[in-house]
């Protein structure tokens, strides 16, 4: 790939490792590109370059022009807490590379992935200037706690999705002066996102629930047992099941997905389910605009459902300890275990909110925006140096 073009604007690198980010990460990008005092490049890394999906073709389609580097990490059918920790130090090894050729001012990573950690670590340490989106949240996870706090320790400069997760990065030795508390980029895009055409939510088979599932870094038999119980506890339901991210259990979540409905690249209907294959950033949204006005509801563990869903308006029934501590609107109804008794209820409870009154503390959708302001007037060296406020 080519390098990018040399300005005198300040140069701002964005990396988004998988699908999730990639969708709370446009706005961003795209402020940054349009601001006129910053150039953007953009590194593709780790989930996005492994098959099936391979949704590095969404960054290339959508940010082709600014895009300056791919970084594999993964391997397609590895996907071990082990694999996980190998494909990390790969992460870090290559991204010092790709830094040390871009020269960026400062370097934007989201949330608490391995591709996060792997870039903030090879920024850190080769001393290059970070920035943060979304530290200071709290969410179990895998080791997604431990992670999204440790990319906090590295980042110079901090963009806190709600007032909340703000005060806690002060609280974990945060300098006060680094911590700015932008909203979340997930909420920039929803609005302008049409709801999806009704002929072509008819066509995934117009689902009364969307599940939703990502892994939590158990094995495969038992994330396969949990996804099987979830689906046995939404009978009476049009269910859409949407494929786990590229996490340590995906496969067992995936075999349960097939077990029940055999998959389908265009979702197809059997037995009252649906297998959806992946669907982009617009389609989702689109997707769960619809859904929330027929009524519906989303089940799983997913943050779309407590960040997204709370935005617009959608209940969720959120299962297990996937994000345990993470703020909650009041669109969500927790379950702990997929028991079909308390999936039934927390459905049914789902549908009794009265969704005029849902409210969320992500912002008001001009993240985007505030992040690119700040990056294009942070003062780089005083941030430099780091130490604990305490």
């Amino acid at each position: 790939m080519d390098a990018p073009v040399t300005t005198d604007r300040r140069h701002v690198c964005v990396v988004t490792g998988s699908r999730a980010e990639f969708g709370l990460l446009r706005p961003v990008m795209h402020a940054v590109a349009q601001h006129p005092a910053l150039s953007l490049s953009v590194v593709a890394a780790g989930s996005h370059l492994v098959l099936p999906s391979l949704t590095f073709r969404e960054v290339r389609a959508e940010f082709g022009a600014h895009l300056a580097e791919g970084v594999p990490m993964q391997v397609a059918g590895r996907t071990t807490r082990r694999d996980d920790a190998e494909a990390l130090g790969v992460g870090v090894s290559r991204f010092a590379r790709v830094f040390d050729r871009l020269g960026p001012a400062w370097i934007v990573v989201l949330g608490d992935r391995i591709e996060a950690f792997a870039a903030a670590a090879a920024a850190s340490v080769g001393g290059w200037m970070l920035a943060h989106i979304h530290g200071g949240d709290r969410a179990e996870g895998i080791a997604d706690e431990a992670m999204r706090h440790s990319i906090s320790k590295l980042a110079h400069l901090h963009f806190a999705a709600s007032r909340e997760s703000g005060e806690r990065l002060i609280r974990m030795g945060e300098q006060p002066h680094r911590v700015h508390v932008v909203g979340s980029p997930a909420i920039d895009d929803l609005a302008a996102i049409p709801a999806m055409d009704p002929d072509e939510f008819e066509g995934l088979g117009a689902p009364t629930v969307v599940v939703l599932m990502h892994p939590i870094g158990r094995s495969d038999e038992v994330e396969e047992a949990d996804m099987a119980a979830v689906l046995a506890g939404l009978q009476g339901e049009r269910v859409l099941a949407l494929p786990p991210n590229l996490d340590p259990g995906r496969n067992g979540i995936v075999r349960a997905i097939e077990a029940w409905v055999p998959a389908h690249p265009e979702a197809q209907h059997r037995a009252g389910a649906f297998v959806g294959t992946h669907m982009t950033r617009p389609r989702f949204v689109g997707m769960l605009k619809t859904l929330a006005a027929r009524g519906g509801v989303l089940v799983g563990n997913s943050s779309a459902g407590l960040v997204e869903a709370a935005a617009l308006r959608l209940p969720v029934v959120n299962v297990g300890p996937r994000q345990h501590g993470r703020e909650r609107a009041g669109n969500a109804v927790q379950v702990d275990t997929p028991e079909s008794g308390a999936l039934e209820t927390g459905v049914r409870t789902a549908r009794t909110i009265q969704r005029s009154q849902i409210t969320h503390p992500y912002g008001d959708g001009r993240a985007g925006t505030r992040i690119a302001d700040l990056l294009s007037g942070a003062d780089v060296a005083g941030l430099r140096r780091k130490v604990c406020a305490y």
